[in-house]
């Protein structure tokens, strides 16, 4: 992503695909959101929105790259190959690192 001093500089073509980049990012942050929803509930049978907030944060999905790069890629994947293939997508990149996250997570004293 552009800062706001390069956005300046920046040619109209560099930002269009940052415009498409962002987009793409926008539709695929929904497909992650609506998968992780999914997940927590077959997971735990109940809400869990600490545990959605960790597994769609950017902290979280920047141990595998650019968080917009990688909801964009969400997003041509669904785009391209419809709402199951971008599941598919998060199964089997995003689930076994969140899992792997989790499980070596203190639990929140009360």
């Amino acid at each position: 992503m552009l800062s706001l001093d390069a956005a300046f500089m920046a040619s109209p073509k560099e930002l269009d695909v940052t415009l498409q980049l962002r987009e793409k990012a926008w539709i695929g942050d929904a497909v992650l959101e609506l998968y992780v929803r999914s997940f927590v509930l077959r997971q735990h049978g109940k809400m869990d929105a600490e545990m959605k907030t960790r597994f769609t944060c950017n902290q979280f999905l920047n141990c595998i790259g650019n968080p917009t790069q990688v909801e964009a890629e969400i997003g041509v994947i669904y785009e391209r190959d419809g709402l199951e293939a971008a599941f598919s997508w998060i199964r089997e990149h995003l689930e076994p690192l969140f899992i792997k996250h989790e499980s070596k997570r203190v639990p929140a004293r009360r």
